[in-house]
Formats: C-alpha cells, structure tokens, sequence
C-alpha cells in the first residue's frame, strides 16, 4: 500500500485539485502525479482511465480509489494520523470540519464569477453583489477560526490543516482579483502563499504552456 498516484488538472486553475494535492504533500509521502489537461479533446477519455466519477482529483493507493477533494484529505488524515491534518482539540477540530465542509458545498458565486487562475492578474473583474457576500462571508470564517482556535501558528487552527488545503484556492483568487484584505485575513493570505508547497504548485502552474488552456476556466 506504498504506490500512491494523485490524479489532477491543470495547476494553474483547477482548484479541487490542489486542494488534496496540499494535503498530500503534508503528510510527506512520496507520490505519484498525473496532470490532465482540462476542457481539452481527451480530456474525459483520459480521466476515466483513473476516475469513477469523471472528474479530478482521484487518488489511487494500492488497490484503492478515492474520489472528491474533501474525501481524499478524509482519506489521508485517516490514513496518516501523523501528519495531524485535523486539529487535535475536539472543538477545533469540529469547527475545522464545519468550515471545510462550507467551502466544499457552497461559494457558488465566488466560484462562477472569480475562478482560479494562477496566470492572470484582474483586479476588479467579478465583483458583484453576490460575490461580494460570498467574500464577506470567508473573512469572517477566517476572523473567526483565527481568533478562536489559532493561537498556535498562522493558519486557521494554528497549525496547517485540512481546512487550510480547502481555503488554499480562495486566497489565490482573492489575490488574482485585486481584494483588499486586512491584516488578519492578509496575514493568513501570506502563510498559505509562503507554504513550500503552495510555492511549488504556483511555480509549476505558471510554467505551463499556453497551448492547453481552452478559453473557457474551470469554474470551481
């Protein structure tokens, strides 16, 4: 149960991908990467050669195959109790889940009119009513998280977590877009920019090509 391969998108804009691909790289377990590229001819051939559901990511261990972003750092978190990627505090640990399950399940506006895209700079573009509600409403979650439970480190329950893989995504967009952040929430923006990890997705998604981008984004 050593062969660990994590199928994902694009780096530069699928989101779901990089949420579990963090996740992964925390446990520090060797693994290894498959990048299809989105919303190309082949795109579907190619992922259903790995995934069940049709979409990315998928990880596959050993003989097992585990589906959705949330799932595979469920997965993992149980998988490798070492790499602590819950808060160990009952309490915390509840509000880490709770916070992680609404980025999974909801932001639709934030996600339909600011998608993810590590290529871009657009300050202003996107910014409506609802996404702005939907922006209010991750400050406060992040305020929230800080205060309550982040005493120990820079990140939402102190020490990297599951919910800072799950969040990972909205910092880069809320940078792509030009949002003002204040200290707290911009403090946080900068530890998740500042992981090893984050920086290695970052540079690899900028170094690629041009060439495999579709017009459309991947709008989660």
């Amino acid at each position: 149960m050593d062969d660990l391969t994590l199928v994902i998108g694009n780096k530069a804009f699928s989101s779901w991908s990089l949420r579990p691909w963090l996740a992964l790289k925390r446990t520090g377990r060797p693994f290894r990467e498959i990048v299809i590229p989105l919303r190309q001819p082949d795109t579907a051939a190619r992922i259903a050669e790995h995934s069940p559901s049709g979409r990315v990511p998928c990880l596959r261990h050993g003989d097992r195959v585990i589906w959705d972003s949330l799932a595979i750092c469920e997965y993992l978190a149980e998988t490798f109790p070492e790499a602590a990627l819950w808060p160990t505090d009952a309490h915390a640990r509840a509000v880490a889940r709770s916070v992680s399950a609404e980025m999974h399940s909801g932001f639709a506006a934030l996600r339909t009119h600011m998608s993810m895209d590590l290529k871009a700079f657009r300050p202003g573009v996107g910014r409506n009513a609802e996404s702005e509600a939907d922006i209010a409403r991750v400050f406060a979650l992040w305020r929230d998280a800080r205060s309550r439970f982040g005493a120990g480190g820079p990140f939402l329950f102190g020490d990297f977590s599951i919910a800072d893989a799950m969040y990972a995504p909205v910092v880069t967009r809320l940078l792509t877009y030009g949002v003002a952040m204040d200290g707290l929430c911009g403090d946080y923006a900068r530890a998740v920019m500042e992981l090893p990890a984050m920086a290695e997705w970052v540079e690899a998604a900028k170094a690629e090509p041009w060439d495999i981008y579709a017009d459309e984004r991947d709008p989660q």
